[in-house]
């Protein structure tokens, strides 16, 4: 499974892309549910965010959706973060 997360906005306006392939990964599982746990909160277009707040699309395998902070679920957070700090 490839996971593409992008973040915009923020106060430097900065764009950041990652990706993470589950392929062959011991912890693909885990990747795999946290994922479909990140889907299942989301938009299918851009919600309003907040002044200087970040807005994410994530992509998995053929679906994308939207989300923005500060409204951000548990999962789609740490979905985030993990593929931010572990993408390439």
């Amino acid at each position: 499974m490839r996971i593409q997360v992008s973040r915009t906005g923020g106060f430097a306006g900065i764009t950041r892309h990652r990706e993470v392939d589950t392929t062959g990964r011991a912890d693909a599982g885990e990747w795999e549910a946290l994922a479909e746990s990140a889907l299942a909160a989301g938009h299918d277009t851009p919600p309003p965010g907040v002044p200087d707040g970040f807005q994410y699309r994530i992509t998995i395998g053929d679906r994308t959706i939207h989300c923005a902070d500060p409204k951000l679920t548990d999962a789609q957070r740490a979905l985030i973060s993990r593929v931010l700090k572990e993408g390439a």
